[in-house]
């Protein structure tokens, strides 16, 4: 295997285990979220999902969305 591709398999395993982390520590905060931070979380989440799950969409582009949706529903939570 060359450097690059053991580099790459290694970052693949590395995003892979943050993702494992993130879920764990998701699911441990939800019995402590409010009704109305659980629905904001849902909204987000469920945005982001549905735009990953189209495949000819450029991540980038994801992203650019999802910071501007993502902030609205921030800065709602925050003014709440």
């Amino acid at each position: 295997m060359s450097p690059r591709a053991a580099h790459h398999s290694d970052l693949d395993r590395q995003i892979s285990g943050s993702h494992k982390r993130f879920v764990k520590a998701m699911e441990e905060r939800m019995g402590d979220m409010s009704a109305d931070t659980k629905e904001a979380y849902f909204v987000i989440l469920t945005k982001l999902v549905t735009k990953l799950e189209t495949p000819e969409k450029p991540l980038k582009e994801i992203l650019q969305e999802m910071m501007a949706e993502a902030m609205t529903e921030v800065l709602q939570m925050i003014q709440a």
